[in-house]
């Protein structure tokens, strides 16, 4: 990866974006140094113009922010860096530096796509996803049925919660399904776009 520090005197600016919410959290700025203690250790490390030195962000609070991954943009002089966030990002106290709630919403769904399809390719020995894969898609799919028959009955039986719990269990086994199938929620979005038009 070359980035262009020259082009801000050394500087680039570095955005931070939660893996899993996909929220925009902070932005700071790095230099060489910065960005190679950011590579090497595996938490955000910027260089702090007020201080005039590098600083790892949470070295105070414990507040760390580990790095997912790392990527420059098209003229290589800004960097988006996906983290895991470990609690709180502003100074303030708050979850973002633009006082936003960082909660885990709808875009966990692509990270849990993106989940199981690492298994599907690795099928590791003693995951739960592996098995299914092992088994095979008629085996698959009746889970999917026998969740969804779950999902019904707490939906008229049963408490919220109950539906909830049953509910998630249904959405991971279609994934899981999806995924066997060679297919993803991206392409159920895609149909479901086309029928609303």
């Amino acid at each position: 990866m070359t980035i262009d520090f020259q082009k801000m005197g050394g500087l680039v600016p570095a955005i931070i974006q939660d893996e899993n919410t996909l929220k925009v959290l902070m932005l700071g700025f790095m230099n060489e140094e910065a960005l190679q203690k950011t590579e090497e250790t595996g938490k955000v490390t910027f260089f702090s113009r007020t201080k005039n030195r590098l600083w790892t962000k949470g070295e105070e609070s414990g507040n760390f922010l580990e790095v997912v991954s790392i990527t420059p943009d098209c003229d290589n002089d800004t960097l988006l860096i996906k983290v895991h966030p470990v609690g709180s990002v502003c100074h303030t106290g708050a979850d973002t530096c633009w006082n936003e709630d960082n909660k885990t919403d709808i875009a966990f769904l692509q990270y849990l796509q993106e989940f199981i399809q690492k298994r599907h390719h690795e099928m590791p020995e003693g995951s739960y996803t592996t098995s299914l894969f092992n088994k095979g898609a008629n085996r698959m799919a009746q889970k999917v049925g026998e969740e969804a028959v779950e999902t019904v009955i707490e939906a008229i039986n049963g408490t919220d919660e109950g539906f909830i719990y049953e509910a998630s269990d249904l959405i991971y086994h279609l994934i899981v399904l999806l995924t066997s199938k060679g297919f993803s929620l991206s392409d159920i979005a895609a149909e479901l776009q086309k029928r609303h038009k």
